[in-house]
């Protein structure tokens, strides 16, 4: 299948691109601005025009402004690239009947109870996750179109750029404490797996809404703790704290946990 991937020069991007190869299809990867290919989010020009270009048979929208803070204080950029970027792919796919896969988040929910099904009512706390959260009626509403919410993503990056894990493990193996939370849950998930459930919900006929994420709920303070010993490195440098001690100019959700039992339907 032809396969137009967005952000393929991300943290989750560097995953999907040889994950999509290997599934053996054809595949136009366009990033930032700089990657081989870049694509301009913010120009719908730019957006049109690629579109157009390479005609893809279905669109994977991994591309986002994805850091919290950074959307927090440009709140117009994260509209432009966040929801009215996936709005104008969303008619494009829809005026050529092409099918689209979005990644959303988990962030879309208020985190007042563990495990979130795709039906339950959303109400964000975080501007990221209201951005994430106004695009995906535009995907919805397109004719197999499909919403994947995204768990907490963890992994080495691959993209040249380090992950808040990979710095994070750095830390440690320098023999400095890091302190995470063990009030803030979610059910993680590895990036390269993230990449390999989407690959595969490519191949099924699904739309609406489905929850990709790992199938056990920990806090982020164990995530980190196991990882550390899964690399070889002191676990008790793994220091707990609460999202009281480290009050942020938002409200961090507490319990992002999802029900994965439509992946599971869907991908068997």
């Amino acid at each position: 299948m032809r396969v137009l991937l967005t952000g393929s020069s991300g943290q989750l991007g560097a995953y999907l691109v040889p994950r999509l190869l290997e599934g053996g299809h054809e595949l136009i990867a366009l990033g930032g601005p700089s990657s081989p290919s870049p694509l301009d989010l913010a120009a719908e020009g730019s957006i049109r025009g690629a579109l157009d270009r390479h005609d893809p048979a279905l669109v994977l929208h991994a591309a986002a402004l994805s850091s919290a803070e950074a959307v927090r204080l440009d709140p117009v950029r994260a509209d432009l690239i966040n929801i009215r970027a996936t709005e104008i792919i969303a008619d494009w796919c829809r005026e050529r009947a092409r099918r689209l896969v979005y990644t959303s988040t988990d962030m879309v929910f208020d985190g007042t109870r563990p495990f979130w099904r795709e039906d339950d009512p959303t109400a964000p706390s975080l501007a990221y996750g209201r951005s994430k959260r106004d695009a995906e009626p535009a995907v919805i509403s397109t004719p197999g179109g499909l919403v994947a919410r995204l768990a907490l993503l963890y992994g080495p990056s691959r993209c040249g750029r380090p992950s808040f894990y990979d710095n994070a493990l750095n830390d440690l193996r320098a023999g400095r404490p890091r302190a995470f939370f063990e009030d803030e849950h979610r059910t993680p998930l590895a990036y390269d797996q993230a990449a390999k459930y989407l690959v595969e919900l490519i191949g099924v006929e699904a739309e609406g809404v489905v929850h990709v994420g790992g199938s056990e709920r920990i806090s982020r303070f164990t995530l980190m703790r196991r990882a550390a010993m899964g690399s070889g490195l002191d676990g008790s440098l793994v220091r707990p704290n609460l999202r009281a001690d480290a009050p942020g100019p938002e409200h961090r959700p507490g319990d992002l946990s999802l029900d994965t039992t439509r992946l599971g339907d869907l991908l068997g």
